[in-house]
């Protein structure tokens, strides 16, 4: 076993590690310089603003219902390190385009690129996961699963604030270099050559059949659906959180942007932190045994910030910024409940996404990584539709909480199953 810091050192995983890194900064690079773009420069009517934002959503997780299947039967059947290399590519092209559309203010290019974004990552999703059984030993994969999830959430907010302070057209020469230097990283990626077993699998190009078949094949086994929909209930709970930020930040606390940027930063150093303290106290042992623990700490995090959002004391006109903020005693417990959830949110998901591709054979692992993405897609949709329906019911923003805090239960409950069934 090499150590958890030492795995990144080494030539197995260090170029897996920063092109996966790379990947997720520069899909949240775009996509932020081409809202700031289109928000505040090309639209300036609030309802325009609010259906292209809507439609940008929709348009990058469109390819994880439409093409995960595909992905995970080309990534089983095919080197994987092959594929990466063609991703990385043909994101060079992509974000050519996009820059394009960003220079031009040409919004259906801009949203051709978005979409061609998302294609990327779902090729991209399965292989990352589905190649570390490949190249770590059986008691590495949990540490590095932890260190790609951890570097995942670094280069979201990363992206994020470098698509917000640089100006949208500096951003074009940004976008392609870091796709560029993605390229670059993924020519050190080591072979993955794919399992005897999956060297002769007839790949199915009907997308919705193959779709409804990975799932299917992949769900009956109750290991299986126990960690997948474990899994799905957290990025349920995480398209909560996360369509709630900015209300909840203007509405419920009457802070600003910077407040919302700082939680988003908050959130992103927290899951990054869980996922590597989970890998510390597990000791390179894949188990769920932490797992139900640290979602009903997170709950017990989710019920604090909505006691504190539900007493908030600064509730005149005007919008704090972070400094204000901070300054609040109140301010630093609702810091705190966010760190708490993040953190324990990372120790939750971690370990059943090791689980994930450890418990089935190498020659499964991708198109088990695959249907995880499906069934996590629906989640995250049918979470979001749900919130808006009961919001227009006339729910507060901030009894939503309580909302998350039962499905953190439920989550805890599942994980609970899987750990006595498996551990």
């Amino acid at each position: 076993m090499t150590g958890s810091f030492a795995l990144l050192k080494q030539r197995r995983f260090l170029p897996l590690f920063a092109t996966q890194f790379l990947n997720a900064f520069n899909d949240n690079f775009y996509k932020m310089a081409m809202v700031i773009l289109v928000t505040f420069t090309i639209y300036k009517d609030p309802e325009t603003e609010a259906w292209f934002n809507a439609l940008a959503g929709g348009l990058f997780i469109l390819p994880f219902f439409l093409f995960s299947a595909l992905a995970g039967q080309l990534a089983d059947s095919r080197d994987k390190t092959w594929i990466i290399r063609l991703i990385k590519t043909a994101e060079i092209g992509i974000m050519i385009v996009g820059g394009a559309g960003i220079w031009l203010h040409n919004v259906p290019l801009m949203l051709l690129a978005l979409f061609s974004m998302g294609m990327h990552s779902t090729f991209f999703g399965p292989i990352k996961y589905a190649i570390l059984p490949q190249h770590l030993q059986d008691d590495e994969v949990l540490s590095g699963t932890g260190w790609v999830e951890a570097g995942t959430y670094i280069a979201i907010l990363g992206g994020t604030i470098a698509g917000g302070l640089i100006a949208p057209h500096h951003a074009i020469v940004g976008i392609v270099a870091v796709a560029v230097v993605g390229r670059l990283t993924a020519s050190l990626v080591p072979p993955a050559p794919p399992e005897a077993e999956a060297r002769d699998l007839v790949i199915d190009h009907n997308v919705f059949r193959s779709s409804w078949q990975i799932v299917s094949s992949t769900m009956h086994i109750p290991r299986l659906f126990l960690a997948i929909v474990s899994i799905s209930f957290f990025w349920a709970i995480g398209a909560i959180l996360a369509a709630q930020f900015p209300p909840l930040v203007k509405n419920a606390l009457a802070a600003d942007n910077t407040v919302a940027t700082l939680f988003t930063a908050i959130f992103s150093v927290g899951v990054a932190i869980g996922s590597i303290v989970v890998n510390r106290l597990l000791k390179g042992r894949v188990s769920a045994r932490y797992s139900p623990g640290s979602v009903i700490v997170m709950g017990l995090f989710v019920l604090d910030l909505w006691w504190s959002v539900k007493g908030w004391p600064h509730r005149d006109g005007t919008l704090m910024n972070w400094r204000e903020f901070l300054s609040l005693t109140a301010g630093d417990r609702v810091i705190l409940d966010l760190l708490g959830i993040a953190i324990a949110g990372g120790m939750f998901v971690v370990p059943l996404y090791a689980f994930l591709t450890t418990t089935v054979a190498k020659s499964q692992t991708a198109r088990t990584v695959a249907a995880n993405n499906i069934v996590n897609s629906g989640f995250m949709v049918a979470a979001t539709l749900v919130l808006s329906l009961l919001i227009g019911l006339g729910l507060t923003i901030d009894d939503t909480l309580l909302m998350v805090a039962a499905m953190c239960l439920l989550s805890a409950w599942l994980a609970w199953k899987l750990h006595k069934a498996c551990d």
